[in-house]
């Protein structure tokens, strides 16, 4: 039996807010997140902005002890979950724990308790090294300290697939339950990646932005001056059960899932295939499982990097699954406000296209000013847009060829 499946609560910690109601208002009134780091002195570096969470504080949600002893991706999965649960009106103690996953994705885990604690072997020797440090850093403990913090007992993991993490994450944890393997799922991913060897990293590689004056003008998908992304960090989670759950207790959904897919480039470590085959066998796989034409879907998130080959290649990907019809779709990167979440942008932009779909509202692509021709679609360019949204689709593709795209739906009983 295949059951349907709902998004009930979603959490949100972001460059644009700390709850997914501020995030939501930023990203419809075209609000940038982007500014120059303040987490580190950059200084000498090509690379001086980010989109970073600001005003966080992890004591609230895991208390003074325990957060110091997470890295900073692990307390806002942490916190992001605890906000989930409460936008679900989930009683845990009225469900069967054992049938609660949790599968919050990350592409490079605690890359900041490394790169400090690597510094203090350096600098003090081995036995001051954290004991906290491994712990710290493994990619699979922001989801192994949330089913610690909600004594949730289902099956426990972390998806790594670079930039499709999140989304990957999502997407398994929606086929789990729609096989009837757990009745619920805390899914998503959470990244804190803004640290001096992760901005290093990423300049070395000729991926990021390097519009130092104009930050907030810096992620541009699908202009013509585009130069690269914006490093960003934050989490997402969304709250995934059984349809009949939902109903049996009265909740309204978000949303639907309805299909997924994921495929490899089998190509480049960090490019994508030419004219985005792999990301337009995972958009058209992911709509045969949801069942959908292709003329179905009313709005697509798009991967939408800011960066020269993915945001031609995916408009390419776009028009040979969607035909014709791709001129007629709006279309957005929110990545334009909340730069690269990395590991955590597929959930992230997952959650803003289930709340496209609740609210009847389509984010813009903000800094869209000098269209590239060969990216000639409707990028929803600057002013978000009203109107009903029935399907819609979330795309996203990562260094090694991952791709993944998530299909979901205004529910209807």
């Amino acid at each position: 039996m295949s059951h349907r499946v709902v998004i009930t609560g979603v959490g949100i910690v972001s460059p644009l807010g700390l709850d997914a109601n501020s995030t939501w208002k930023q990203l419809v009134n075209g609000k940038s997140g982007i500014d120059k780091i303040t987490s580190f002195d950059p200084d000498g570096f090509e690379t001086q902005i980010a989109a970073e969470v600001k005003n966080y504080d992890p004591v609230s949600s895991v208390g003074m002890k325990q957060s110091k002893r997470m890295d900073r991706f692990v307390q806002m999965a942490c916190t992001v979950s605890l906000q989930a649960i409460e936008s679900s009106e989930l009683n845990l103690d009225k469900i069967d724990r054992n049938r609660f996953g949790v599968n919050i994705a990350s592409g490079i885990g605690g890359i900041i308790t490394l790169s400090d604690q690597v510094g203090t072997l350096n600098a003090k020797g081995a036995r001051r090294v954290s004991p906290f440090l491994v712990p710290m850093m493994l990619p699979d403990m922001a989801s192994g300290q949330v089913s610690m913090l909600l004594n949730l007992k289902g099956p426990n993991f972390s998806t790594v697939s670079a930039c499709s993490s999140g989304a990957d994450s999502i997407g398994v944890a929606f086929n789990m339950i729609r096989n009837g393997e757990i009745d619920f799922s805390i899914a998503g991913g959470s990244e804190a990646a803004i640290c001096p060897i992760g901005v290093a990293g990423f300049n070395s590689c000729q991926a990021l932005s390097r519009q130092n004056s104009n930050p907030q003008e810096a992620s541009r998908p699908f202009d013509a001056k585009r130069d690269g992304f914006v490093l960003g960090e934050g989490a997402c989670v969304l709250v995934l059960e059984k349809m009949e759950n939902a109903i049996g207790r009265g909740v309204e959904p978000i949303a639907e899932i309805l299909g997924y897919a994921a495929t490899a480039d089998a190509h480049h470590i960090t490019q994508p295939a030419p004219e985005g085959e792999g990301g337009a066998r995972a958009m058209t796989l992911s709509l045969k499982q949801a069942g959908l034409p292709y003329k179905a879907i009313d709005y697509i998130n798009a991967h939408g990097t800011s960066t020269k080959l993915n945001d031609k290649y995916e408009t390419m990907a776009m028009k040979s699954v969607f035909k014709d019809e791709a001129y007629n779709i709006p279309i957005s990167s929110t990545k334009s406000m909340t730069g690269h979440l990395l590991g955590a942008s597929g959930s992230l932009e997952a959650g803003i296209t289930a709340l496209s779909i609740k609210n009847g509202a389509i984010p813009p692509t903000i800094n869209l000013v000098e269209p590239d021709p060969e990216c000639d679609l409707d990028y929803t360019p600057n002013l978000a847009r009203r109107g009903e949204i029935k399907y819609a689709m979330s795309n996203s593709f990562g260094f090694g060829g991952h791709n993944a795209s998530l299909v979901f739906g205004n529910f209807t009983e």
